[in-house]
């Protein structure tokens, strides 16, 4: 299994695509050999030197205490690292968006912790997208977006449910609807409370949330509080002189108003529904 890079940046930078692909090699991707971190430093785009967000040290601190602590279920990590993740590497969503932060992250800082988690058998290797890929596929932007869309308000709690069951962040990260704060946390409730537990029934499930949303509006039957954007702005600004998160306990994230709790229960009872009728492969339909 391969270590971080000899080279480690200070700071995280913006890596194209087009300058990472001849730093993806198949003994990368093997977990066979990594690159030394020299050449890829000169092909980078720096970020501001102002902005204390961007010291690789604490998330670099962080993956090495995943990595130590769930070696023997490596998958447990998603959601103990999420939360943490995100109330490091304070973002606002247009930031988040930028792949090019992401690759940097990757190939830069911790290629090793890409390869520990998603290297399943080595005859296979990693997939490319873990490193270099879309938002649901990459494996720390999956969990900077699964963080941010299923936090309640500041409670981070509900992003170690949701990123407790793969399949549920496999399949929802892809759904634009999750975007309705509503719906994330009826997903949750609906994970919790045992009524959805399989891969099989979060696809029913996710299949039916879709369909029925072409002819319910989400937002008319379970609307979502207001958000004051100046909230987001507070925290992202104590960015620079906070101390690192706590790995025994949860963070804070931004002090935003949780959801609505009637809309998350209409929406629960709702999906339950909806689940009864949901087209889940193998489920017998006397059930």
């Amino acid at each position: 299994m391969i270590t971080q890079p000899h080279h480690m940046p200070e700071r995280l930078a913006l890596l194209s695509n087009s300058a990472a692909d001849p730093f993806l090699t198949e003994g990368l991707l093997r977990g066979d050999e990594v690159h030394s971190g020299i050449d890829l430093a000169k092909v980078v785009e720096p970020l501001p030197e102002d902005d204390a967000r961007w010291s690789v040290e604490p998330i670099r601190s962080l993956v090495d205490d995943a990595m130590f602590a769930f070696d023997e279920e490596r998958t447990r990590a998603d959601a103990w690292l999420a939360p943490r993740l995100h109330a490091t590497l304070r973002l606002t969503r247009q930031e988040a968006a930028d792949r090019r932060l992401w690759n940097h992250l990757a190939l830069a800082v911790a290629p090793d912790y890409v390869v520990w988690r998603h290297l399943a058998e080595p005859s296979r290797g990693v997939a490319a997208a873990r490193f270099q890929g879309p938002a649901d596929r990459q494996c720390f932007s999956r969990l900077w977006w699964a963080a941010e869309l299923f936090r309640d308000g500041p409670d981070y709690q509900p992003v170690e449910v949701a990123c407790g069951n793969q399949d549920l962040i496999h399949t929802v990260l892809r759904k634009d609807l999750i975007d309705h704060r509503p719906t994330a946390q009826a997903l949750v409730r609906l994970l919790k409370n045992g009524k959805v537990t399989t891969g099989r029934e979060i696809n029913g499930l996710s299949v039916a949330i879709n369909a029925a949303g072409a002819t319910v509006i989400y937002d008319a039957f379970a609307p979502d509080g207001s958000r004051d954007p100046a909230c987001l702005r507070n925290w992202i600004e104590e960015a620079q002189t906070a101390p690192p998160v706590s790995r025994h306990v949860l963070p804070d994230g931004p002090d935003e108003d949780p959801v609505p709790e009637e809309s998350v229960t209409a929406l629960t009872d709702y999906f339950t529904e909806l689940f009864e009728t949901a087209p889940v492969r193998g489920r017998n339909k006397e059930d």
